[in-house]
């Protein structure tokens, strides 16, 4: 199955890029590159017009000092690998942290090293909100025991959760590509404790859960919230992100009516990280 890449150029870069990537994800597109100059997204061909590749984005509406192209390149299937590895570096979450490809130098690695082969699935660490939520798993004073990853991706965060002490981690995405990635990944960082399962959250049919991370965007983690309120324990914690720093207290407020306490909110380049907690 061949690729698209669609590349955008901004000027200036921020804040559009997060929100043009915030809008495409929503449009089809699966992965995504913040560039010096922009965004580099990648779909599958069938998902994607290649005439229209850009439909559903605000890049018609920018205001008038803001300056924006965009290209698409087809990737043939053999190729994408050799694609992700000039576009992937390592990624560090302060000390704490490095997040590294198969093909990269270990020994550039700081703190917690973590494998990742991306392939077409969301979650390396190069995004704000990946970044932020892996922050905050190191920042907990105690790991919880069994956790759920909503939105796994490539499974970074469950596979942190992992090497964090957790001793059962739930893997859950909707794409089946995804699945397959994270038990991937999660055999390349050794990991044992991990279930992947493919699914939406009505999928997940074990429930007591110490802490549920999920990343996805504002409209399912508000379709989700009443369904992480009953499978998560009393005093149990739940991270969010996925949206917009100007959206956090929207989360929490909506978060609230069911039961969830609002214990901080992180930020980062105008995308937000809440944590929770269930009364």
């Amino acid at each position: 199955m061949d690729y698209l890449e669609l590349k955008v150029e901004l000027s200036p870069r921020e804040p559009w890029s997060g929100v043009l990537i915030a809008q495409l994800a929503e449009n089809g597109y699966e992965s995504f590159v913040e560039t010096e100059s922009g965004v580099l997204a990648y779909a599958q061909m069938a998902d994607i017009n290649p005439e229209n590749p850009v439909k559903g984005s605000f890049l018609d509406e920018l205001p008038s000092d803001v300056k924006s192209d965009w290209s698409v390149t087809i990737i043939q299937q053999q190729n994408w690998n050799a694609e992700w590895e000039s576009q992937f570096d390592p990624v560090y979450v302060e000390d704490v942290l490095t997040i590294l490809a198969p093909f990269h130098d270990k020994s550039v690695a700081r703190g917690m090293s973590v494998e990742i082969m991306p392939k077409m699935s969301f979650g390396t660490g190069h995004h704000q909100t990946t970044w932020m939520m892996s922050k905050a798993l190191f920042e907990l004073e105690t790991m919880p025991a069994k956790v759920l990853d909503m939105g796994t991706g490539t499974g970074v965060l469950a596979i942190i959760a992992e090497k964090l002490g957790a001793t059962e981690i739930l893997a859950v995405d909707i794409e089946d590509w995804s699945v397959e990635n994270t038990i991937e990944n999660a055999e390349r960082n050794s990991c044992k404790k991990i279930t992947a399962l493919c699914g939406d959250i009505d999928a997940v049919v074990t429930d007591d859960f110490d802490l549920i991370l999920a990343n996805i965007n504002k409209n399912v983690l508000k379709a989700h919230l009443s369904y992480y309120a009953k499978l998560l324990k009393k005093g149990g914690m739940l991270f969010l992100s996925g949206f917009f720093t100007s959206d956090a207290e929207e989360m929490v407020e909506f978060a609230s009516s069911f039961g969830f306490q609002k214990i901080r909110i992180l930020n980062k380049d105008n995308w937000a990280a809440v944590e929770l907690q269930l009364r």
